[in-house]
């Protein structure tokens, strides 16, 4: 089965409503695809996280390297990529492009065996994920506190059982937001802040330390992904776990923030860490460190059915009747083309997402939504 063809699809969408995190405003939703093509008239699909023009320039950099060659070659392919690239990072783009690159693999071997990614991966130890909605940024040009519980009202009502929102933006501000987030969600639904690295360790710990009565499942991302020193420093300083790791990319950039005892729990992205063939590994670094693993999940339905099939294959932790699935991150802010490009979009089911059983990631594509959707090149 050899690679004949990989094309890049870079989805665009401008947004009505720009809204913001405390390291990013989002006036549109950008996200890239790529499709693999072999000589069997297979196709296997993957997603990149991050710049989806940077992305795409990598991945023509390195789509050479794949033509002619065996498509179930995972792990050497994976190998060679990294090697060739690795001077120009170790992580960021170049992790970005190989992970699109390894779903896509994982995609077309599933379709090859005619079985499940997670079954190639070794199996599920579970095929319902109970989920969490991903949303509370600020809308510009809105009353922080009202948008954002009108936000909080509609999670609530469509059944998750547990809330995400973004803080970084000013320690008074957050907390109060915080406070009227958990007395408007009461006690039963779970409720977890991400800073998006907005602040430093000691305003961070301020934060931390004013609504630590609020029952915070965790605080993500409270300080720049870099400043591993920090990470520790808040550990001992505030008492809500913490999280982190969407931009850790790869094993060896994983371990050695686990090493120094950064994060509760980590949270690699199988579109930016490596794919499906790293996120497997870092499986093992979990298990070394004693850290739980919550992935991170931010894309289109291609992203979605990797992670999903990514979580199946995590293994309780500990192996005990009492251990709880690590919950799905589910992006809830308006992107019209996430579930559109699919021909049955995930839908939440009591709470929880349903891991695709179809053959490899087990979805498939609307070509139509690709073009609908199609960045527009620049003249």
């Amino acid at each position: 089965m050899k690679i004949t063809h990989i094309k890049s699809h870079h989805l665009s969408h401008s947004l009505e409503k720009p809204f913001e995190s405390a390291s990013m405003t989002f006036t549109s939703r950008e996200h890239l695809l790529l499709e693999i093509l072999c000589d069997n008239g297979l196709i296997g699909w993957g997603e990149c996280l991050g710049n989806p023009i940077v992305n795409a320039a990598y991945i023509k950099a390195m789509t050479p390297l794949l033509i002619g060659k065996n498509a179930l070659d995972i792990e050497p392919i994976w190998l060679h990529l990294y090697h060739t690239f690795r001077d120009q990072g170790q992580r960021g783009a170049t992790l970005n492009a190989i992970s699109g690159i390894d779903i896509a693999l994982w995609d077309l071997a599933g379709k090859f065996h005619q079985c499940p990614i997670q079954q190639l991966m070794g199996g599920a130890f579970r095929q319902r994920i109970p989920a969490y909605a991903t949303g509370g940024f600020r809308m510009i040009g809105e009353d922080r506190i009202t948008s954002l519980l009108t936000e909080i009202a509609e999670y609530k009502q469509a059944g998750f059982e547990a809330v995400k929102i973004k803080i970084g933006f000013g320690v008074a501000l957050d907390v109060a937001s915080i406070r009227a987030v958990r007395e408007f969600l009461g006690d039963d639904i779970e409720l977890m802040i991400d800073a998006n690295h907005g602040y430093d360790h000691i305003d961070a710990a301020r934060v931390a330390n004013q609504v630590a009565d609020c029952d915070i499942a965790w605080f993500e991302e409270p300080v720049v992904p870099e400043a591993l020193s920090s990470y520790h420093k808040l550990r001992t300083s505030q008492s809500i776990p913490l999280a982190g790791g969407e931009t850790w990319h790869s094993r060896w950039g994983i371990n050695e923030a686990l090493k120094q005892n950064t994060v509760d729990i980590l949270q690699p992205d199988v579109c930016g860490v490596g794919g499906l063939s790293e996120a497997r590994k870092i499986l093992t670094l979990c298990d070394v460190h004693g850290v739980r693993c919550v992935p991170h999940v931010w894309g289109t339905s291609v992203a979605l059915a990797a992670s999903l099939h990514f979580h199946a294959i995590i293994p309780p932790s500990p192996t005990s009747p009492g251990s709880a699935s690590p919950r799905f991150e589910f992006d809830q802010t308006h992107n019209p083309f996430r579930a559109s490009i699919v021909k049955q979009p995930f839908t939440l089911d009591n709470g929880c997402l349903n891991v695709p059983t179809g053959h490899g990631l087990g979805i498939e594509i609307v070509r139509d939504e690709l073009e609908k959707y199609a960045a527009k090149t620049p003249s």
